[in-house]
């Protein structure tokens, strides 16, 4: 039987119908990734990419070469730029700006792998310190005012490069959603005089059906009203509103849970295409006491239709509770 389930930090409504598993799927024509010799982002290619911004090598190897086990780089197509001034343009009726802001690829490995979950836990470690320093380089220019890193696992995630790599896209404003979570992470704290993140782990820890991975600082679960079938969120169990402030002793850990739950993903879904995206608080705003960073995982195991575009409201074929089940089940890496 179809449920209707609400969001409590949006209050946004997802439709929760398992009997549409069952309908007939003919498209098949999904897109496929190219993986090929030439892959642009191996070790040794490094000549053919921009210049890096950041990187974890030897010691004895020189920037730009061989080497490495982490890279950051300008996205040589980029989305925006900082090589423009922030410049707004309004009327009654419209407004814009400049396309000032900054767009970077963390390359996460010098092999041709395509999964992070099958590297090591200090590989991941790197990965998640890279994300940590590019934002923290990024809070001092002011124009900035938002930071978002996503990665596209798969074709049919938005990848166009096998190789495993995530993004980084710095805007001069913060996105809506961000925004959204902001105000009702507030409002919750206004009207109840309690953290809206610690009343959701409370409550997830008590019920546990929809725990994936449970840590001392972290815990990984299927949430309530997930949108996309499996998605699961990786949130700290302290207040923490920014990301950058994360310390080492839980980057070690995080990358242990990230690690575990990609991997339980991969394992029970059979190397699902994914995004996942790290929200984390404004680049310019001091400590939120009513928010807290945290990771979202979406498999696209099912396509995003008409229904969810038009109305924002989306339709998940699969429990959570469900969803987190078989997770638990998958053997540890």
């Amino acid at each position: 039987m179809s449920e209707l389930r609400k969001d409590p930090i949006v209050h946004r409504w997802v439709i929760m119908a398992p009997e549409r598993a069952t309908r007939p799927i003919e498209v098949t024509d999904l897109p496929h990734l190219v993986s090929s010799m030439d892959d642009p982002f191996a070790e040794g290619r490094e000549s053919t990419t921009t210049a890096e911004l950041l990187a974890f090598r030897s010691a004895d190897s020189p920037a730009n070469g061989p080497g490495w086990d982490v890279r950051v780089l300008p996205n040589k197509y980029p989305a925006l730029s900082r090589d423009t001034s922030l410049v707004e343009s309004t009327d009654s009726l419209y407004q814009s700006l400049s396309g000032v802001g900054a767009h970077e690829v963390i390359v996460e490995c010098p092999q041709n792998e395509g999964n992070i979950s099958r590297l090591s836990d200090e590989n991941i470690c790197k990965i998640l310190v890279a994300y940590r320093d590019r934002i923290v380089d990024l809070k001092r220019d002011p124009q900035l005012a938002h930071a978002t890193i996503f990665k596209n696992c798969g074709a049919q995630a938005g990848a166009s490069i096998y190789h495993a790599h995530s993004q980084l896209l710095a805007t001069p404003y913060v996105p809506s959603l961000i925004e959204e979570e902001l105000a009702g992470a507030k409002a919750y704290q206004a009207a109840n005089g309690r953290d809206i993140f610690d009343d959701i782990i409370a409550r997830e820890l008590a019920d546990g059906r929809r725990v994936v991975v449970d840590t001392p600082q972290f815990l990984a679960f299927c949430t309530y009203a997930s949108r996309f079938t499996y998605e699961t969120w990786i949130v700290p169990r302290q207040p923490e509103s920014h990301y950058e402030q994360i310390t080492a002793e839980a980057i070690r850990e995080l990358a242990s849970v990230l690690k575990s739950v990609l991997h339980r993903l991969e394992v029970a879904l059979n190397d699902p295409p994914y995004n996942y995206v790290l929200h984390t608080a404004p680049l310019q705003q001091a400590y939120l006491p009513h928010y807290r960073w945290h990771f979202e995982i979406y498999p696209r195991l099912t396509r995003v239709a008409g229904y969810e575009w038009g109305s924002g409201c989306y339709i998940n074929e699969v429990l959570p509770e469900q969803a987190a089940q078989r997770l638990r089940e998958v053997s540890e890496v």
